[in-house]
């Protein structure tokens, strides 16, 4: 089958500049290019030919960063393109227009985000893009919740697939190849010998690395060992100080406990970061749909503390794999749960473990793939 993926209008692929939905597509992309004819559609970048062909897949990169200047190339690609199936990527506003120069292709929906809600995309035309597309995936099943509050017709055509990771670049912290770079990275930032918390995210005030910090001074009380990690800038691909940013620094200027802010890390050496880690903490404030990091920590073995918003929890229901933070907004809440893992070696290794072993069963990318392939077998159905 002829497939074109077509990206967001944010962010090229492969993810030079990070991205969730880039990293997706860039993994499963070259999986489903075995069984079908895969075309890449994204936005130019400057490191990043037009076009090109790597791992079986086609790359056509067209301007973007504004949604009405990708929408239109787009429009003219297709115009000059026919493909059977469709699958578009987060972009509600995409369907019509892309079924009025595709009138014949199978449109899929993919949506990471509330990209429903009447601020982002009109009711009407909403509607129109629940009745035109096949099946929407969604990467949690809050997501597909918060879909059929505002479309309820979008209820018989949902799927959640969860994302996924690669176990063999997000190797344990306690493999060979982690434990070197571990000890390297840990040495040259001061870490060696302190018990490591780990956040790996956007500094934005709904990811809520400002919480963490805040947490710093009642943790440092009973655990004057402890660490803190920030890795992550205001956006991909760049590291510009916002005002959040500067506050965040400001607040770590004054921790008792040390806090690391490494500003933007490339995709190519974040795995890195997560060796350095002895647990990871998601501190989202808003309601995620489900921040990718989870599958990297579980696949890295650090146990995992999140937070009770948005699709987050659904990784660790049932799942033994960390804790869940009620009151994620208060950072003595944060504290009371990072002291408690930081006291139990044992739960940590536990837990951990039992992360990468989700990680390397349910959580790989040939298991995203499968299913993806299942939605688009699934015509009519």
């Amino acid at each position: 089958m002829k497939v074109l993926m077509v990206v967001t209008e944010k962010l090229p692929v492969p993810p030079v500049r990070g991205g969730a939905i880039q990293t997706y597509i860039d993994a499963v992309a070259p999986l489903l290019a075995k069984q079908h004819d895969i075309t890449v559609l994204c936005r130019t970048d400057p490191s990043l030919p037009e076009r090109d062909r790597r791992d079986g897949v086609a790359y056509v990169r067209v301007p973007g960063g504004m949604l009405d200047i990708y929408r239109d190339n787009v429009v003219a690609f297709l115009r000059k393109n026919q493909f059977d199936l469709i699958h578009i990527f987060n972009r509600p506003r995409l369907v019509m227009p892309v079924r009025v120069a595709a009138p014949h292709a199978r449109i899929i929906l993919s949506m990471h985000n509330d990209m429903f809600e009447s601020q982002k995309i009109d009711p009407e035309e909403g509607t129109r893009a629940v009745e035109t597309v096949e099946r929407i995936v969604t990467v949690s099943n809050y997501v597909g919740q918060r879909i059929t509050e505002l479309q309820p017709a979008a209820k018989g055509k949902l799927r959640t697939i969860y994302s996924g990771v690669d176990p063999a670049r997000f190797l344990p912290t306690w493999a060979d190849g982690a434990r070197k770079v571990r000890d390297s990275l840990r040495h040259e930032h001061g870490l060696s010998g302190k018990k490591v918390i780990l956040f790996v995210g956007r500094l934005s005030p709904k990811k809520g690395a400002d919480i963490l910090v805040r947490a710093m001074p009642e943790l440092a009380r009973t655990h004057p060992d402890a660490a803190l990690v920030l890795v992550g800038s205001k956006w991909y691909g760049e590291d510009k100080v916002s005002d959040y940013v500067a506050y965040v620094r400001s607040l770590a200027a004054r921790s008792p406990i040390p806090v690391v802010t490494t500003g933007f890390v490339t995709p190519d050496q974040v795995h890195h970061w997560f060796w350095v880690g002895d647990l990871f903490v998601c501190a989202s404030q808003w309601e995620e749909p489900l921040a990718r990091v989870h599958f990297e920590a579980m696949a890295a073995g650090l146990p995992i503390v999140t937070t009770a918003r948005g699709g987050n929890p659904e990784v660790m229901s049932g799942a033994e794999c960390g804790v869940v933070v009620g009151r994620p907004d208060q950072p003595g809440a944060m504290a009371e749960v990072l002291g408690m893992l930081l006291s139990n070696g044992s739960l940590r290794d536990r837990l951990g473990r039992a992360g990468r072993k989700l990680a390397e069963s349910q959580y790989n990318w040939d298991r995203v793939a499968r299913e993806i392939s299942e939605v688009w077998a699934s015509k009519g159905k």
